[in-house]
């Protein structure tokens, strides 16, 4: 099972409508609340979901 903690850089397969792939991870649980380096959009995605979308993880 992937590990992430506040703060780290999680770069996706699929980009956001607004062009990027990298989201910084504001808070972790089951859930995780993530926030997109490009526009600032917040979501909230499963961890599960999540972990099948993932292309690399930047610890900070």
């Amino acid at each position: 099972m992937e590990s992430f903690k506040e703060g780290d850089i999680i770069e996706l397969k699929k980009k956001h409508p607004c062009g990027a792939f990298s989201w910084k991870v504001l808070r972790t649980g089951s859930d995780l609340r993530l926030e997109c380096t490009g526009c600032g959009h917040q979501v909230e995605i499963p961890r599960n979901k999540l972990v099948k979308g993932i292309k690399k993880i930047v610890h900070i």
